[in-house]
């Protein structure tokens, strides 16, 4: 299994990294949104789960989200917002365009493991 985790604090990506590890999940990196595209655009068939920062330079994580469930090769991969973007209207409308999970900051390693396995389902 493979995560893609996508956020522009390295710090987060770190955590994000040793639950993965803690799953023996392997992890992609990628500090803002044009980076992920471009990750994905060279290894999406072994990428199992995306986790997506929202408020990021460059490329909001929503705007990814919104071009990956646009896209043929990507639509598949479920995403997951992990974000501080706590407002409903947020969430509503990261559901809406296609987030199969959501997780506000701060979140606790056992939040963020239920999460992903629930975004694997049976896959996992």
């Amino acid at each position: 299994m493979k995560l893609l985790v996508v956020d522009d604090s390295s710090a987060i990506r770190k955590i994000i990294k040793a639950v993965a590890e803690m799953l023996q999940m392997e992890t992609e990196e990628a500090q803002d949104g044009i980076e992920a595209l471009e990750k994905l655009s060279k290894s999406y068939e072994s990428i199992d789960l995306v986790l997506l920062d929202w408020n990021m330079p460059e490329m909001s994580g929503y705007d990814v989200l919104v071009e990956m469930k646009n896209s043929d090769k990507y639509k598949d991969i479920p995403v997951m917002m992990v974000t501080t973007e706590s407002q409903k209207i947020s969430i509503v409308s990261a559901i809406r365009a296609g987030a199969d999970n959501y997780l506000t900051k701060p979140f606790t390693v056992d939040e963020l493991q239920t999460k992903i396995t629930e975004c694997l389902g049976s896959v996992w």
